[in-house]
C-alpha cells in the first residue's frame, strides 16, 4: 500500500495535479453510488461497493482531488427498477458530480432517463446489458460503461463454442431486461456463425425445477446449454441437468461466477465456462497490488465477485483521472463529460489500461480482446486456457 501510496503522489506532483493552499478546509468533492447492497444481488452489489470505496481511500490518503477529499454518496437500489429510480432522483438532487453504479440491467435502464435529463455523467460498472450504453445516440449521452456489454459478451461465448465443436446450442434466458437483451445478442452471435439455437427456454426468476425444458433440450440434441440469468437461476440450471445425468457443459457471461452459481451448483458446476474481464489470480504486479489492498482493507482472503471489485475500483481512478482534465474548476455535467471523453492521462489499471476509453462516438471502455474465458475448477474461477493465463500477464487496451 505504501508503494501504492508513494507512486499515486509523485504521479500527481509530476502532472500538475497538486492540492492548491485554502484558507479553510474545502468541501468533500461529492460521487454517486448506487447498487444492490443488499437483497437477492448484493452478492455482485457489495465487492462493486467495496472496490469503488477502496480506490475512493487510496485517493483521500494522498490528497484526494485537488485537496478535496471524495465522498462516496452511496444509495442502495436493492436490485428493484422502482427503488432504483427512486434513489437515482435523490442523487440527482443531491448535487453529485457524477454517479457510478447499477449491477442490474433491468435498475439501470428504468434509472437512465434521470441521469440524462439532469445531465450528470453515469458510468456504470457491472451490468452488461447490452441496451444501457445504447439508448441515447452516444454524442448526446451521460451513460458511461467500463464493464463488457453483453454485445461483446455473446460473440465472445460462441465464439468458443464452435471452437470447441459445438454446434447444437440450447439457450436458457430469463424473463429480466438482462436475460432477454442477453437472448438477443446470443441469437445474433449464433446467426453470425450460421447457427440456430436447437432449443430455447425462457423461465421467470425464482423457478427452482427446470428439468422439464432441460428434458426438451436433450431431445433436441443439443451438446452444450449457454445460460442468461443473473441469480441462483443458473444453479437451477445445473442441478437439473445431474440429476438428469445429462453430461454437457454449461457455458455463460459472467454471472456464473457468481457465488449464486458456484455456491448454490456445488459439483455440478465444475467445468463450466464464463467470459472473464479479471480472474482473482496475481498475474501482473498491478493485479497483485490490487488483491493484497483488498484483502486488507475487508479482512478476507477472498472476494465474492472480483469483477465488481476490480471493474469498480478501475471506474473511480478513470473518473478521477477525467476530473483532473476539468477546466477553470467547472464541475458541470457538460464538463465532466467532456472530460470523460477527452481524458488525456492514461490510466493502468486492474482489469485494463485505459488511454482514452471513451470518446463522444463511443461510451464502453471495454473490448473483447480485454476479455478471458474462465472456468469453474475446484470451487474457483480460473483460466479455462494456459495461454490466457499468460496473456493476462500483459494488461489489454482498447481496441479501436
Amino acid at each position: 500500500m505504501q508503494h501504492r501510496r508513494r507512486f499515486l503522489t509523485l504521479a500527481l506532483l509530476v502532472l500538475g495535479w497538486a492540492a492548491p493552499a485554502w484558507s479553510q478546509k474545502p468541501p468533500p468533492l461529492r460521487i454517486g453510488l448506487i447498487g444492490p447492497f443488499t437483497g437477492p444481488s448484493a452478492d455482485f452489489g457489495t465487492p462493486m461497493l467495496q472496490g469503488a470505496q477502496l480506490a475512493v481511500d487510496e485517493i483521500n490518503a494522498v490528497g484526494g482531488y485537488l485537496g478535496r477529499k471524495i465522498e462516496l454518496v452511496v444509495k442502495d437500489d436493492t436490485a428493484n427498477p422502482d427503488i432504483g429510480l427512486q434513489r437515482s432522483q435523490e442523487l440527482a438532487r443531491e448535487g453529485v458530480v457524477a454517479t457510478i453504479g447499477f449491477c442490474n440491467t433491468g435498475v439501470a435502464l428504468k434509472a437512465l432517463d434521470v441521469y440524462q435529463n439532469a445531465r450528470i455523467p453515469l458510468i456504470v460498472p457491472c451490468s452488461t446489458g447490452t441496451p444501457v450504453t445504447a439508448k441515447f445516440p452516444a454524442p448526446e449521452s451521460y451513460i458511461f460503461r467500463t464493464s463488457a456489454r453483453d454485445a461483446i459478451q455473446a460473440p465472445f461465448i460462441v465464439d468458443d463454442i464452435v471452437n470447441r465443436g459445438w454446434s447444437k446450442v440450447a439457450v436458457f434466458a430469463d424473463k429480466t431486461g438482462y436475460g432477454e437483451a442477453g437472448l438477443q445478442d446470443v441469437l445474433k452471435a449464433l446467426e453470425s456463425k450460421k447457427l440456430k439455437p436447437v432449443h430455447i427456454a425462457r423461465f421467470d426468476l425464482g423457478v427452482k425445477d427446470l428439468s422439464a425444458e432441460l428434458k426438451a433440450a436433450q431431445a433436441a440434441g443439443a451438446n452444450v446449454i449457454l445460460s442468461y440469468t443473473v441469480g441462483p437461476e443458473n444453479a437451477v440450471i445445473a442441478r437439473s441437468r445431474q440429476a438428469l445425468g445429462w453430461k454437457v457443459t454449461q457455458v455463460g457471461a459472467w454471472p456464473l461466477s457468481f457465488p449464486f452459481f458456484i455456491e448454490g451448483a456445488k459439483g455440478a458446476a465444475e467445468g463450466s465456462l464464463m467470459s472473464q474481464t479479471f480472474i482473482a489470480e496475481p498475474s501482473n504486479e498491478r493485479r497483485a497490488s490490487f488483491l493484497r489492498a483488498y484483502f486488507r482493507k475487508y479482512s478476507t482472503d477472498k472476494i465474492t465477485v472480483p469483477m465488481s471489485a476490480a471493474q469498480a475500483y478501475d471506474t473511480v481512478y478513470i473518473l478521477t483521472y477525467a476530473l483532473f482534465g476539468v477546466r477553470d474548476g467547472d464541475l458541470s455535467g457538460p464538463s465532466v463529460k467532456f472530460a470523460l471523453e477527452n481524458m488525456s492521462r492514461v490510466y493502468y489499471g486492474v482489469t485494463a489500461t485505459h488511454e482514452r476509453p471513451f470518446s463522444n462516438d463511443d461510451k464502453d471502455a471495454i473490448t473483447a480482446n480485454m476479455l478471458v474465458m474462465g472456468m469453474v475448477r475446484n470451487g474457483a474461477v480460473t483460466f479455462a486456457y494456459p495461454e490466457d493465463r499468460t496473456r493476462n500477464l500483459f494488461v489489454q487496451r482498447k481496441q479501436r
